[in-house]
């Protein structure tokens, strides 16, 4: 006889499906959200037996916190189970099931996210590191010029495709997960100079911007354009851990440190608060310091 699904386990998985099918979150995401949420449905499940969506209680979710910090798991972690949850409830909400308040959820807060970029001189050295004689290594200088010249998440980058590129205009058009709000990105000259310079060299007539060129040619994978990354970090002997993120700090780091607004580099990132954009004025307020600090009242080697 096969046990028939709780309420609760029900439920998650049309939530699961609505994130897939409506709001199109990558698969990465959708991979993340059902382990949170298969965890709280297993250990709902040891509580009560056939648990209901009424059965979501402040106790019982105070009690899972306990148990999730019992694993050893960081604050950011927990966060991130909470966040999933609330989303959940949320979700329920919205579509008419009464539920726990969100609201009553905590959150631990943790440290603000560390902002590493890299240094005008470093940044070179990385982009000029691929062996130009291969077309795995244009792709790789293209790639890097790109994730460079526009600041775009690994995930946007996978997903261009060749008719993406306006060369006249000098812009990519980035679709998005929801692929219904599309935003152009401008390209400089020189990276549109290396991947036209790639393209000329592909061979192949798939759609896909980047592709591998070991065995069959196939979309890149994010994953694949972090190995390369750091591939070439270790090839130049970076002692920072660089990674497609560190690329996008870089850009906006550059904007704010040359005098671009905030708004415009909000635009940019493709951030949709602009809290988001702000934690890079951080790392450009200690930079501006540490300048002040260095050359303010300083006259012929000497302080006055």
């Amino acid at each position: 006889m096969i046990a028939q699904s709780s309420e609760l386990s029900i439920k998650i998985d049309e939530f699961l499906n609505f994130l897939e099918f409506d709001r199109h979150l990558s698969p990465l995401t959708i991979r993340n959200y059902t382990h949170y949420l298969t965890r709280f449905s297993k250990y709902v499940s040891k509580k009560i037996k056939n648990p209901k969506l009424k059965d979501i209680n402040i106790l019982l979710v105070e009690l899972y916190k306990k148990e999730l910090f019992g694993f050893g798991l960081s604050s950011k972690t927990l966060g991130f189970h909470l966040i999933v949850l609330r989303g959940f409830l949320k979700w329920l909400r919205d579509n008419g099931t009464k539920v726990l308040n969100i609201e009553q959820i905590k959150v631990p807060k943790v440290a603000p996210s560390k902002i590493d970029f890299l240094s005008g001189s470093d940044v070179e050295r990385l982009l000029g590191s691929p062996d130009l004689k291969q077309i795995g290594g244009k792709r790789d200088r293209a790639i890097m010029e790109v994730l460079y010249s526009t600041g775009l998440r690994v995930s946007d980058l996978t997903t261009l495709d060749r008719g993406l590129v306006n060369s006249e205009k000098k812009e990519l058009v980035i679709l998005g997960n929801r692929r219904k709000k599309a935003r152009a990105v401008f390209l400089s000259l020189r990276a549109l100079g290396w991947v036209e310079n790639y393209l000329k060299v592909r061979k192949d007539n798939l759609k896909p911007l980047f592709v591998s060129h070991k065995g069959n040619p196939s979309r890149l994978t994010p994953r694949s354009v972090q190995r390369m990354i750091k591939k070439y970090t270790r090839k130049i002997g970076l002692s920072a851990e660089v990674t497609p993120k560190t690329l996008r700090h870089s850009f906006a780091t550059d904007l704010l440190m040359a005098g671009a607004d905030i708004r415009s580099v909000q635009e940019m990132l493709g951030h949709k608060n602009i809290s988001t954009t702000q934690i890079y004025t951080h790392v450009t307020n200690r930079q501006l310091r540490e300048v002040h600090q260095a050359f303010h009242h300083v006259e012929r080697g000497r302080r006055v």
